[in-house]
């Protein structure tokens, strides 16, 4: 499925201050817990250098807030400025947390929640992306863990949750941009549930190709991208969902992000919440790496007590 595109996205940032960032902290901590875990994040220690194999990122969330200064110094921003897509102007950081999860492999996630009463007033999104280094040919690949239903309150919201390499600016020349999205309740005139996979050429007017995977997907699941040699791959759990090729790869370098957002606000009444989380993200420049070898480099990083690696150059 071809799907509408969404509203200019680019993109008031905000690195967080301590003080906004202590505020998040007190905000995070006294929502619900995590499913399947706790606010209190275990006591391993994040790696304290990035030495590792050359062009790798890898990350496993070990942060103890949003006010923990590694957040910031591994390269990670929360969006907190304006525009879409969504429900422009909504972006917040209250719902950005990393709890403790033991259904997460090394043992803390990334999780964004966003919420909604039905009113523009009564919403936020969440989103995580990198700064600093960008990323272009390789593999992209993180284990997320998708809802079904909300976390709390009524169901039936058209919630979008994504993992996507992007570029810096919608009005880039050489616009790139690779998407898994996933939409439990449908939207823009789809039922769902559904995983789409777009990889665009431009954003503005719209220019890209798409593949949709009609399926409740509920839980963990592993998803990577590869880009080489012309064509991109994009994988669930191992199995190939869809290819583009041509004009449809990546032509710059990008940022990586992790966004939980709402396409629209069916029906007012009622806060819910929904959560998404991310137990680690993985990064190989160059090189088409298999979900099988993903993994054995995840596990590799875990056995050895490491918790993050960057070494891949700053552009």
């Amino acid at each position: 499925m071809s799907l509408p595109r969404r509203t200019p996205r680019r993109r008031a940032w905000a690195v967080l201050t301590l003080p906004a960032a202590l505020c998040v902290l007190a905000a995070c901590s006294s929502g619900p817990a995590s499913e399947g875990g706790t606010d209190a994040a275990p006591t391993r220690e994040a790696s304290p250098s990035p030495s590792g194999p050359p062009g790798t990122l890898f990350d496993d969330f070990h942060y103890t807030g949003a006010d923990d200064p590694a957040l910031a110094e591994h390269g990670w921003e929360i969006r907190t400025g304006g525009g879409g897509p969504g429900i422009k102007d909504t972006w917040g950081a209250s719902g950005v947390g990393f709890p403790s999860d033991s259904t997460a492999q090394g043992g803390t996630v990334l999780r964004l929640r966003s919420s909604t009463d039905g009113t523009t007033q009564g919403t936020e999104q969440a989103e995580v992306q990198t700064t600093g280094t960008r990323f272009l040919n390789g593999t992209y690949a993180a284990r997320i863990h998708l809802s079904d239903q909300p976390t709390s309150g009524r169901d039936g919201d058209h919630v979008v949750q994504t993992f996507f390499p992007i570029s810096p600016a919608d009005s880039s020349e050489n616009y790139s941009e690779l998407d898994f999205e996933y939409l439990p309740n449908g939207g823009w005139g789809s039922v769902g549930p559904q995983l789409d996979n777009v990889s665009w050429y431009k954003a503005d007017p719209p220019d890209r190709v798409s593949h949709s995977l009609k399926r409740k997907l509920g839980g963990w699941h592993t998803m990577v991208i590869t880009a080489m040699d012309g064509k991109v791959t994009y994988s669930l759990d191992g199995k190939v969902l869809f290819t583009s090729s041509g004009k449809y790869v990546p032509r710059e370098k990008m940022d990586i992000h992790f966004s939980n957002w709402l396409i629209d606000l069916p029906f007012a009444g009622g806060t819910r919440t929904w959560d998404m989380k991310v137990d680690w993200v993985y990064y190989k420049a160059d090189e088409a790496v298999s979900g099988a070898d993903v993994q054995k480099a995840v596990d590799g990083f875990h056995s050895d007590g490491t918790a993050y690696v960057n070494t891949v150059p700053q552009s």
